[in-house]
């Protein structure tokens, strides 16, 4: 049997990149304690989540991977405590900057960086201001027992390709660091239900585990709802923080089990290919 065991961290920040890194290595270290093998912390989480506004001097504060403080923290915590870290940061590659997560693995190496792929923009998520579109492609990891990881950013934990290709990739579990809340342009919107079912989507249709990680707080006017949850392969909420609760969930899944749950329900089996093709055509 294959057992996996991973977390999910669910926090406020605010615009003191290093007391928000001091606050997610203390949650590690809670989830490490607690056996997690693969500990999620929320998307961007060095500091407030600036894309709500458009402001020039923000550009300032992406780093290269191997110099953002964010990185090396967590680099240093998974060597100590023997884990791996999917670790959103604001990167920037020479003129360019992207929307990146660095998998960091249990020796503190990084094993490699994708940069997210569905970059949003409308009112309070300008994202397209500050990133490029990803140009890695989607990417998974070697995980813990010869595991494989898939991993998303935000935006990308709402489209179904996003899944279904880390699924097609080899993943054995899906993991999805978040930022969202309050809609500013319609105060009455609460995509909160939405954001959950469109995750818990992917885990039935796919068969497969699904670790979302999202922060909470108020920043500015902009109220972040926290829900963070794991789902299993069935679609079934087995861990899982309210709207305004800081914490730390796990969850342990039996991975030979959700590969005989995949295989029985058949749905890789009866894939048509060769009738998607309007799926990949841009027009």
């Amino acid at each position: 049997m294959t057992e996996i065991t991973v977390a999910a961290l669910q926090l406020a920040f605010g615009p003191d990149t290093d007391r928000n890194i001091a606050h997610v290595s203390q949650l590690v270290r809670e989830a490490a304690a607690r056996g997690a093998q693969v500990i999620l912390p929320p998307e961007l989480f060095e500091g407030e989540y600036f894309c709500r506004v458009e402001d020039e001097g923000l550009f300032a504060t992406a780093k290269p991977t191997a110099e953002h403080k964010a990185v090396l923290a967590m680099q240093a915590l998974a060597a100590e405590l023997k884990v791996a870290i999917p670790t959103s940061f604001f990167e920037a590659d020479g003129p360019h900057h992207y929307n990146s997560l660095a998998m960091i693995g249990p020796d503190g190496a990084v094993q490699g960086v994708y940069r997210k792929s569905h970059i949003p923009d409308g009112p309070g998520y300008e994202e397209k201001f500050y990133f490029r579109p990803g140009n890695t492609g989607f990417k998974v990891w070697e995980g813990p027992d010869r595991t494989t990881l898939g991993v998303g950013i935000c935006w990308d934990q709402w489209y179904p390709e996003t899944a279904r290709a880390l699924m097609l990739m080899g993943a054995d579990v899906l993991f999805f660091p978040t930022a969202i809340g309050s809609e500013p342009h319609d105060q009455s919107l609460d995509t909160a239900r939405l954001w959950r079912r469109a995750m818990v989507g992917h885990a039935v249709s796919n068969v497969v585990p699904v670790v979302a990680a999202n922060r909470i707080g108020n920043e500015h006017g902009q109220v972040f709802y926290g829900t963070s949850f794991i789902t299993d392969e069935r679609g079934d909420i087995v861990a899982e923080l309210g709207r305004e609760e800081e914490g730390v969930i796990t969850a342990t899944f039996d991975l030979d089990r959700v590969k005989r749950h995949r295989a029985a329900f058949g749905f890789f089996r009866d894939r048509r290919p060769e009738l998607y093709g309007r799926l990949v055509a841009d027009i």
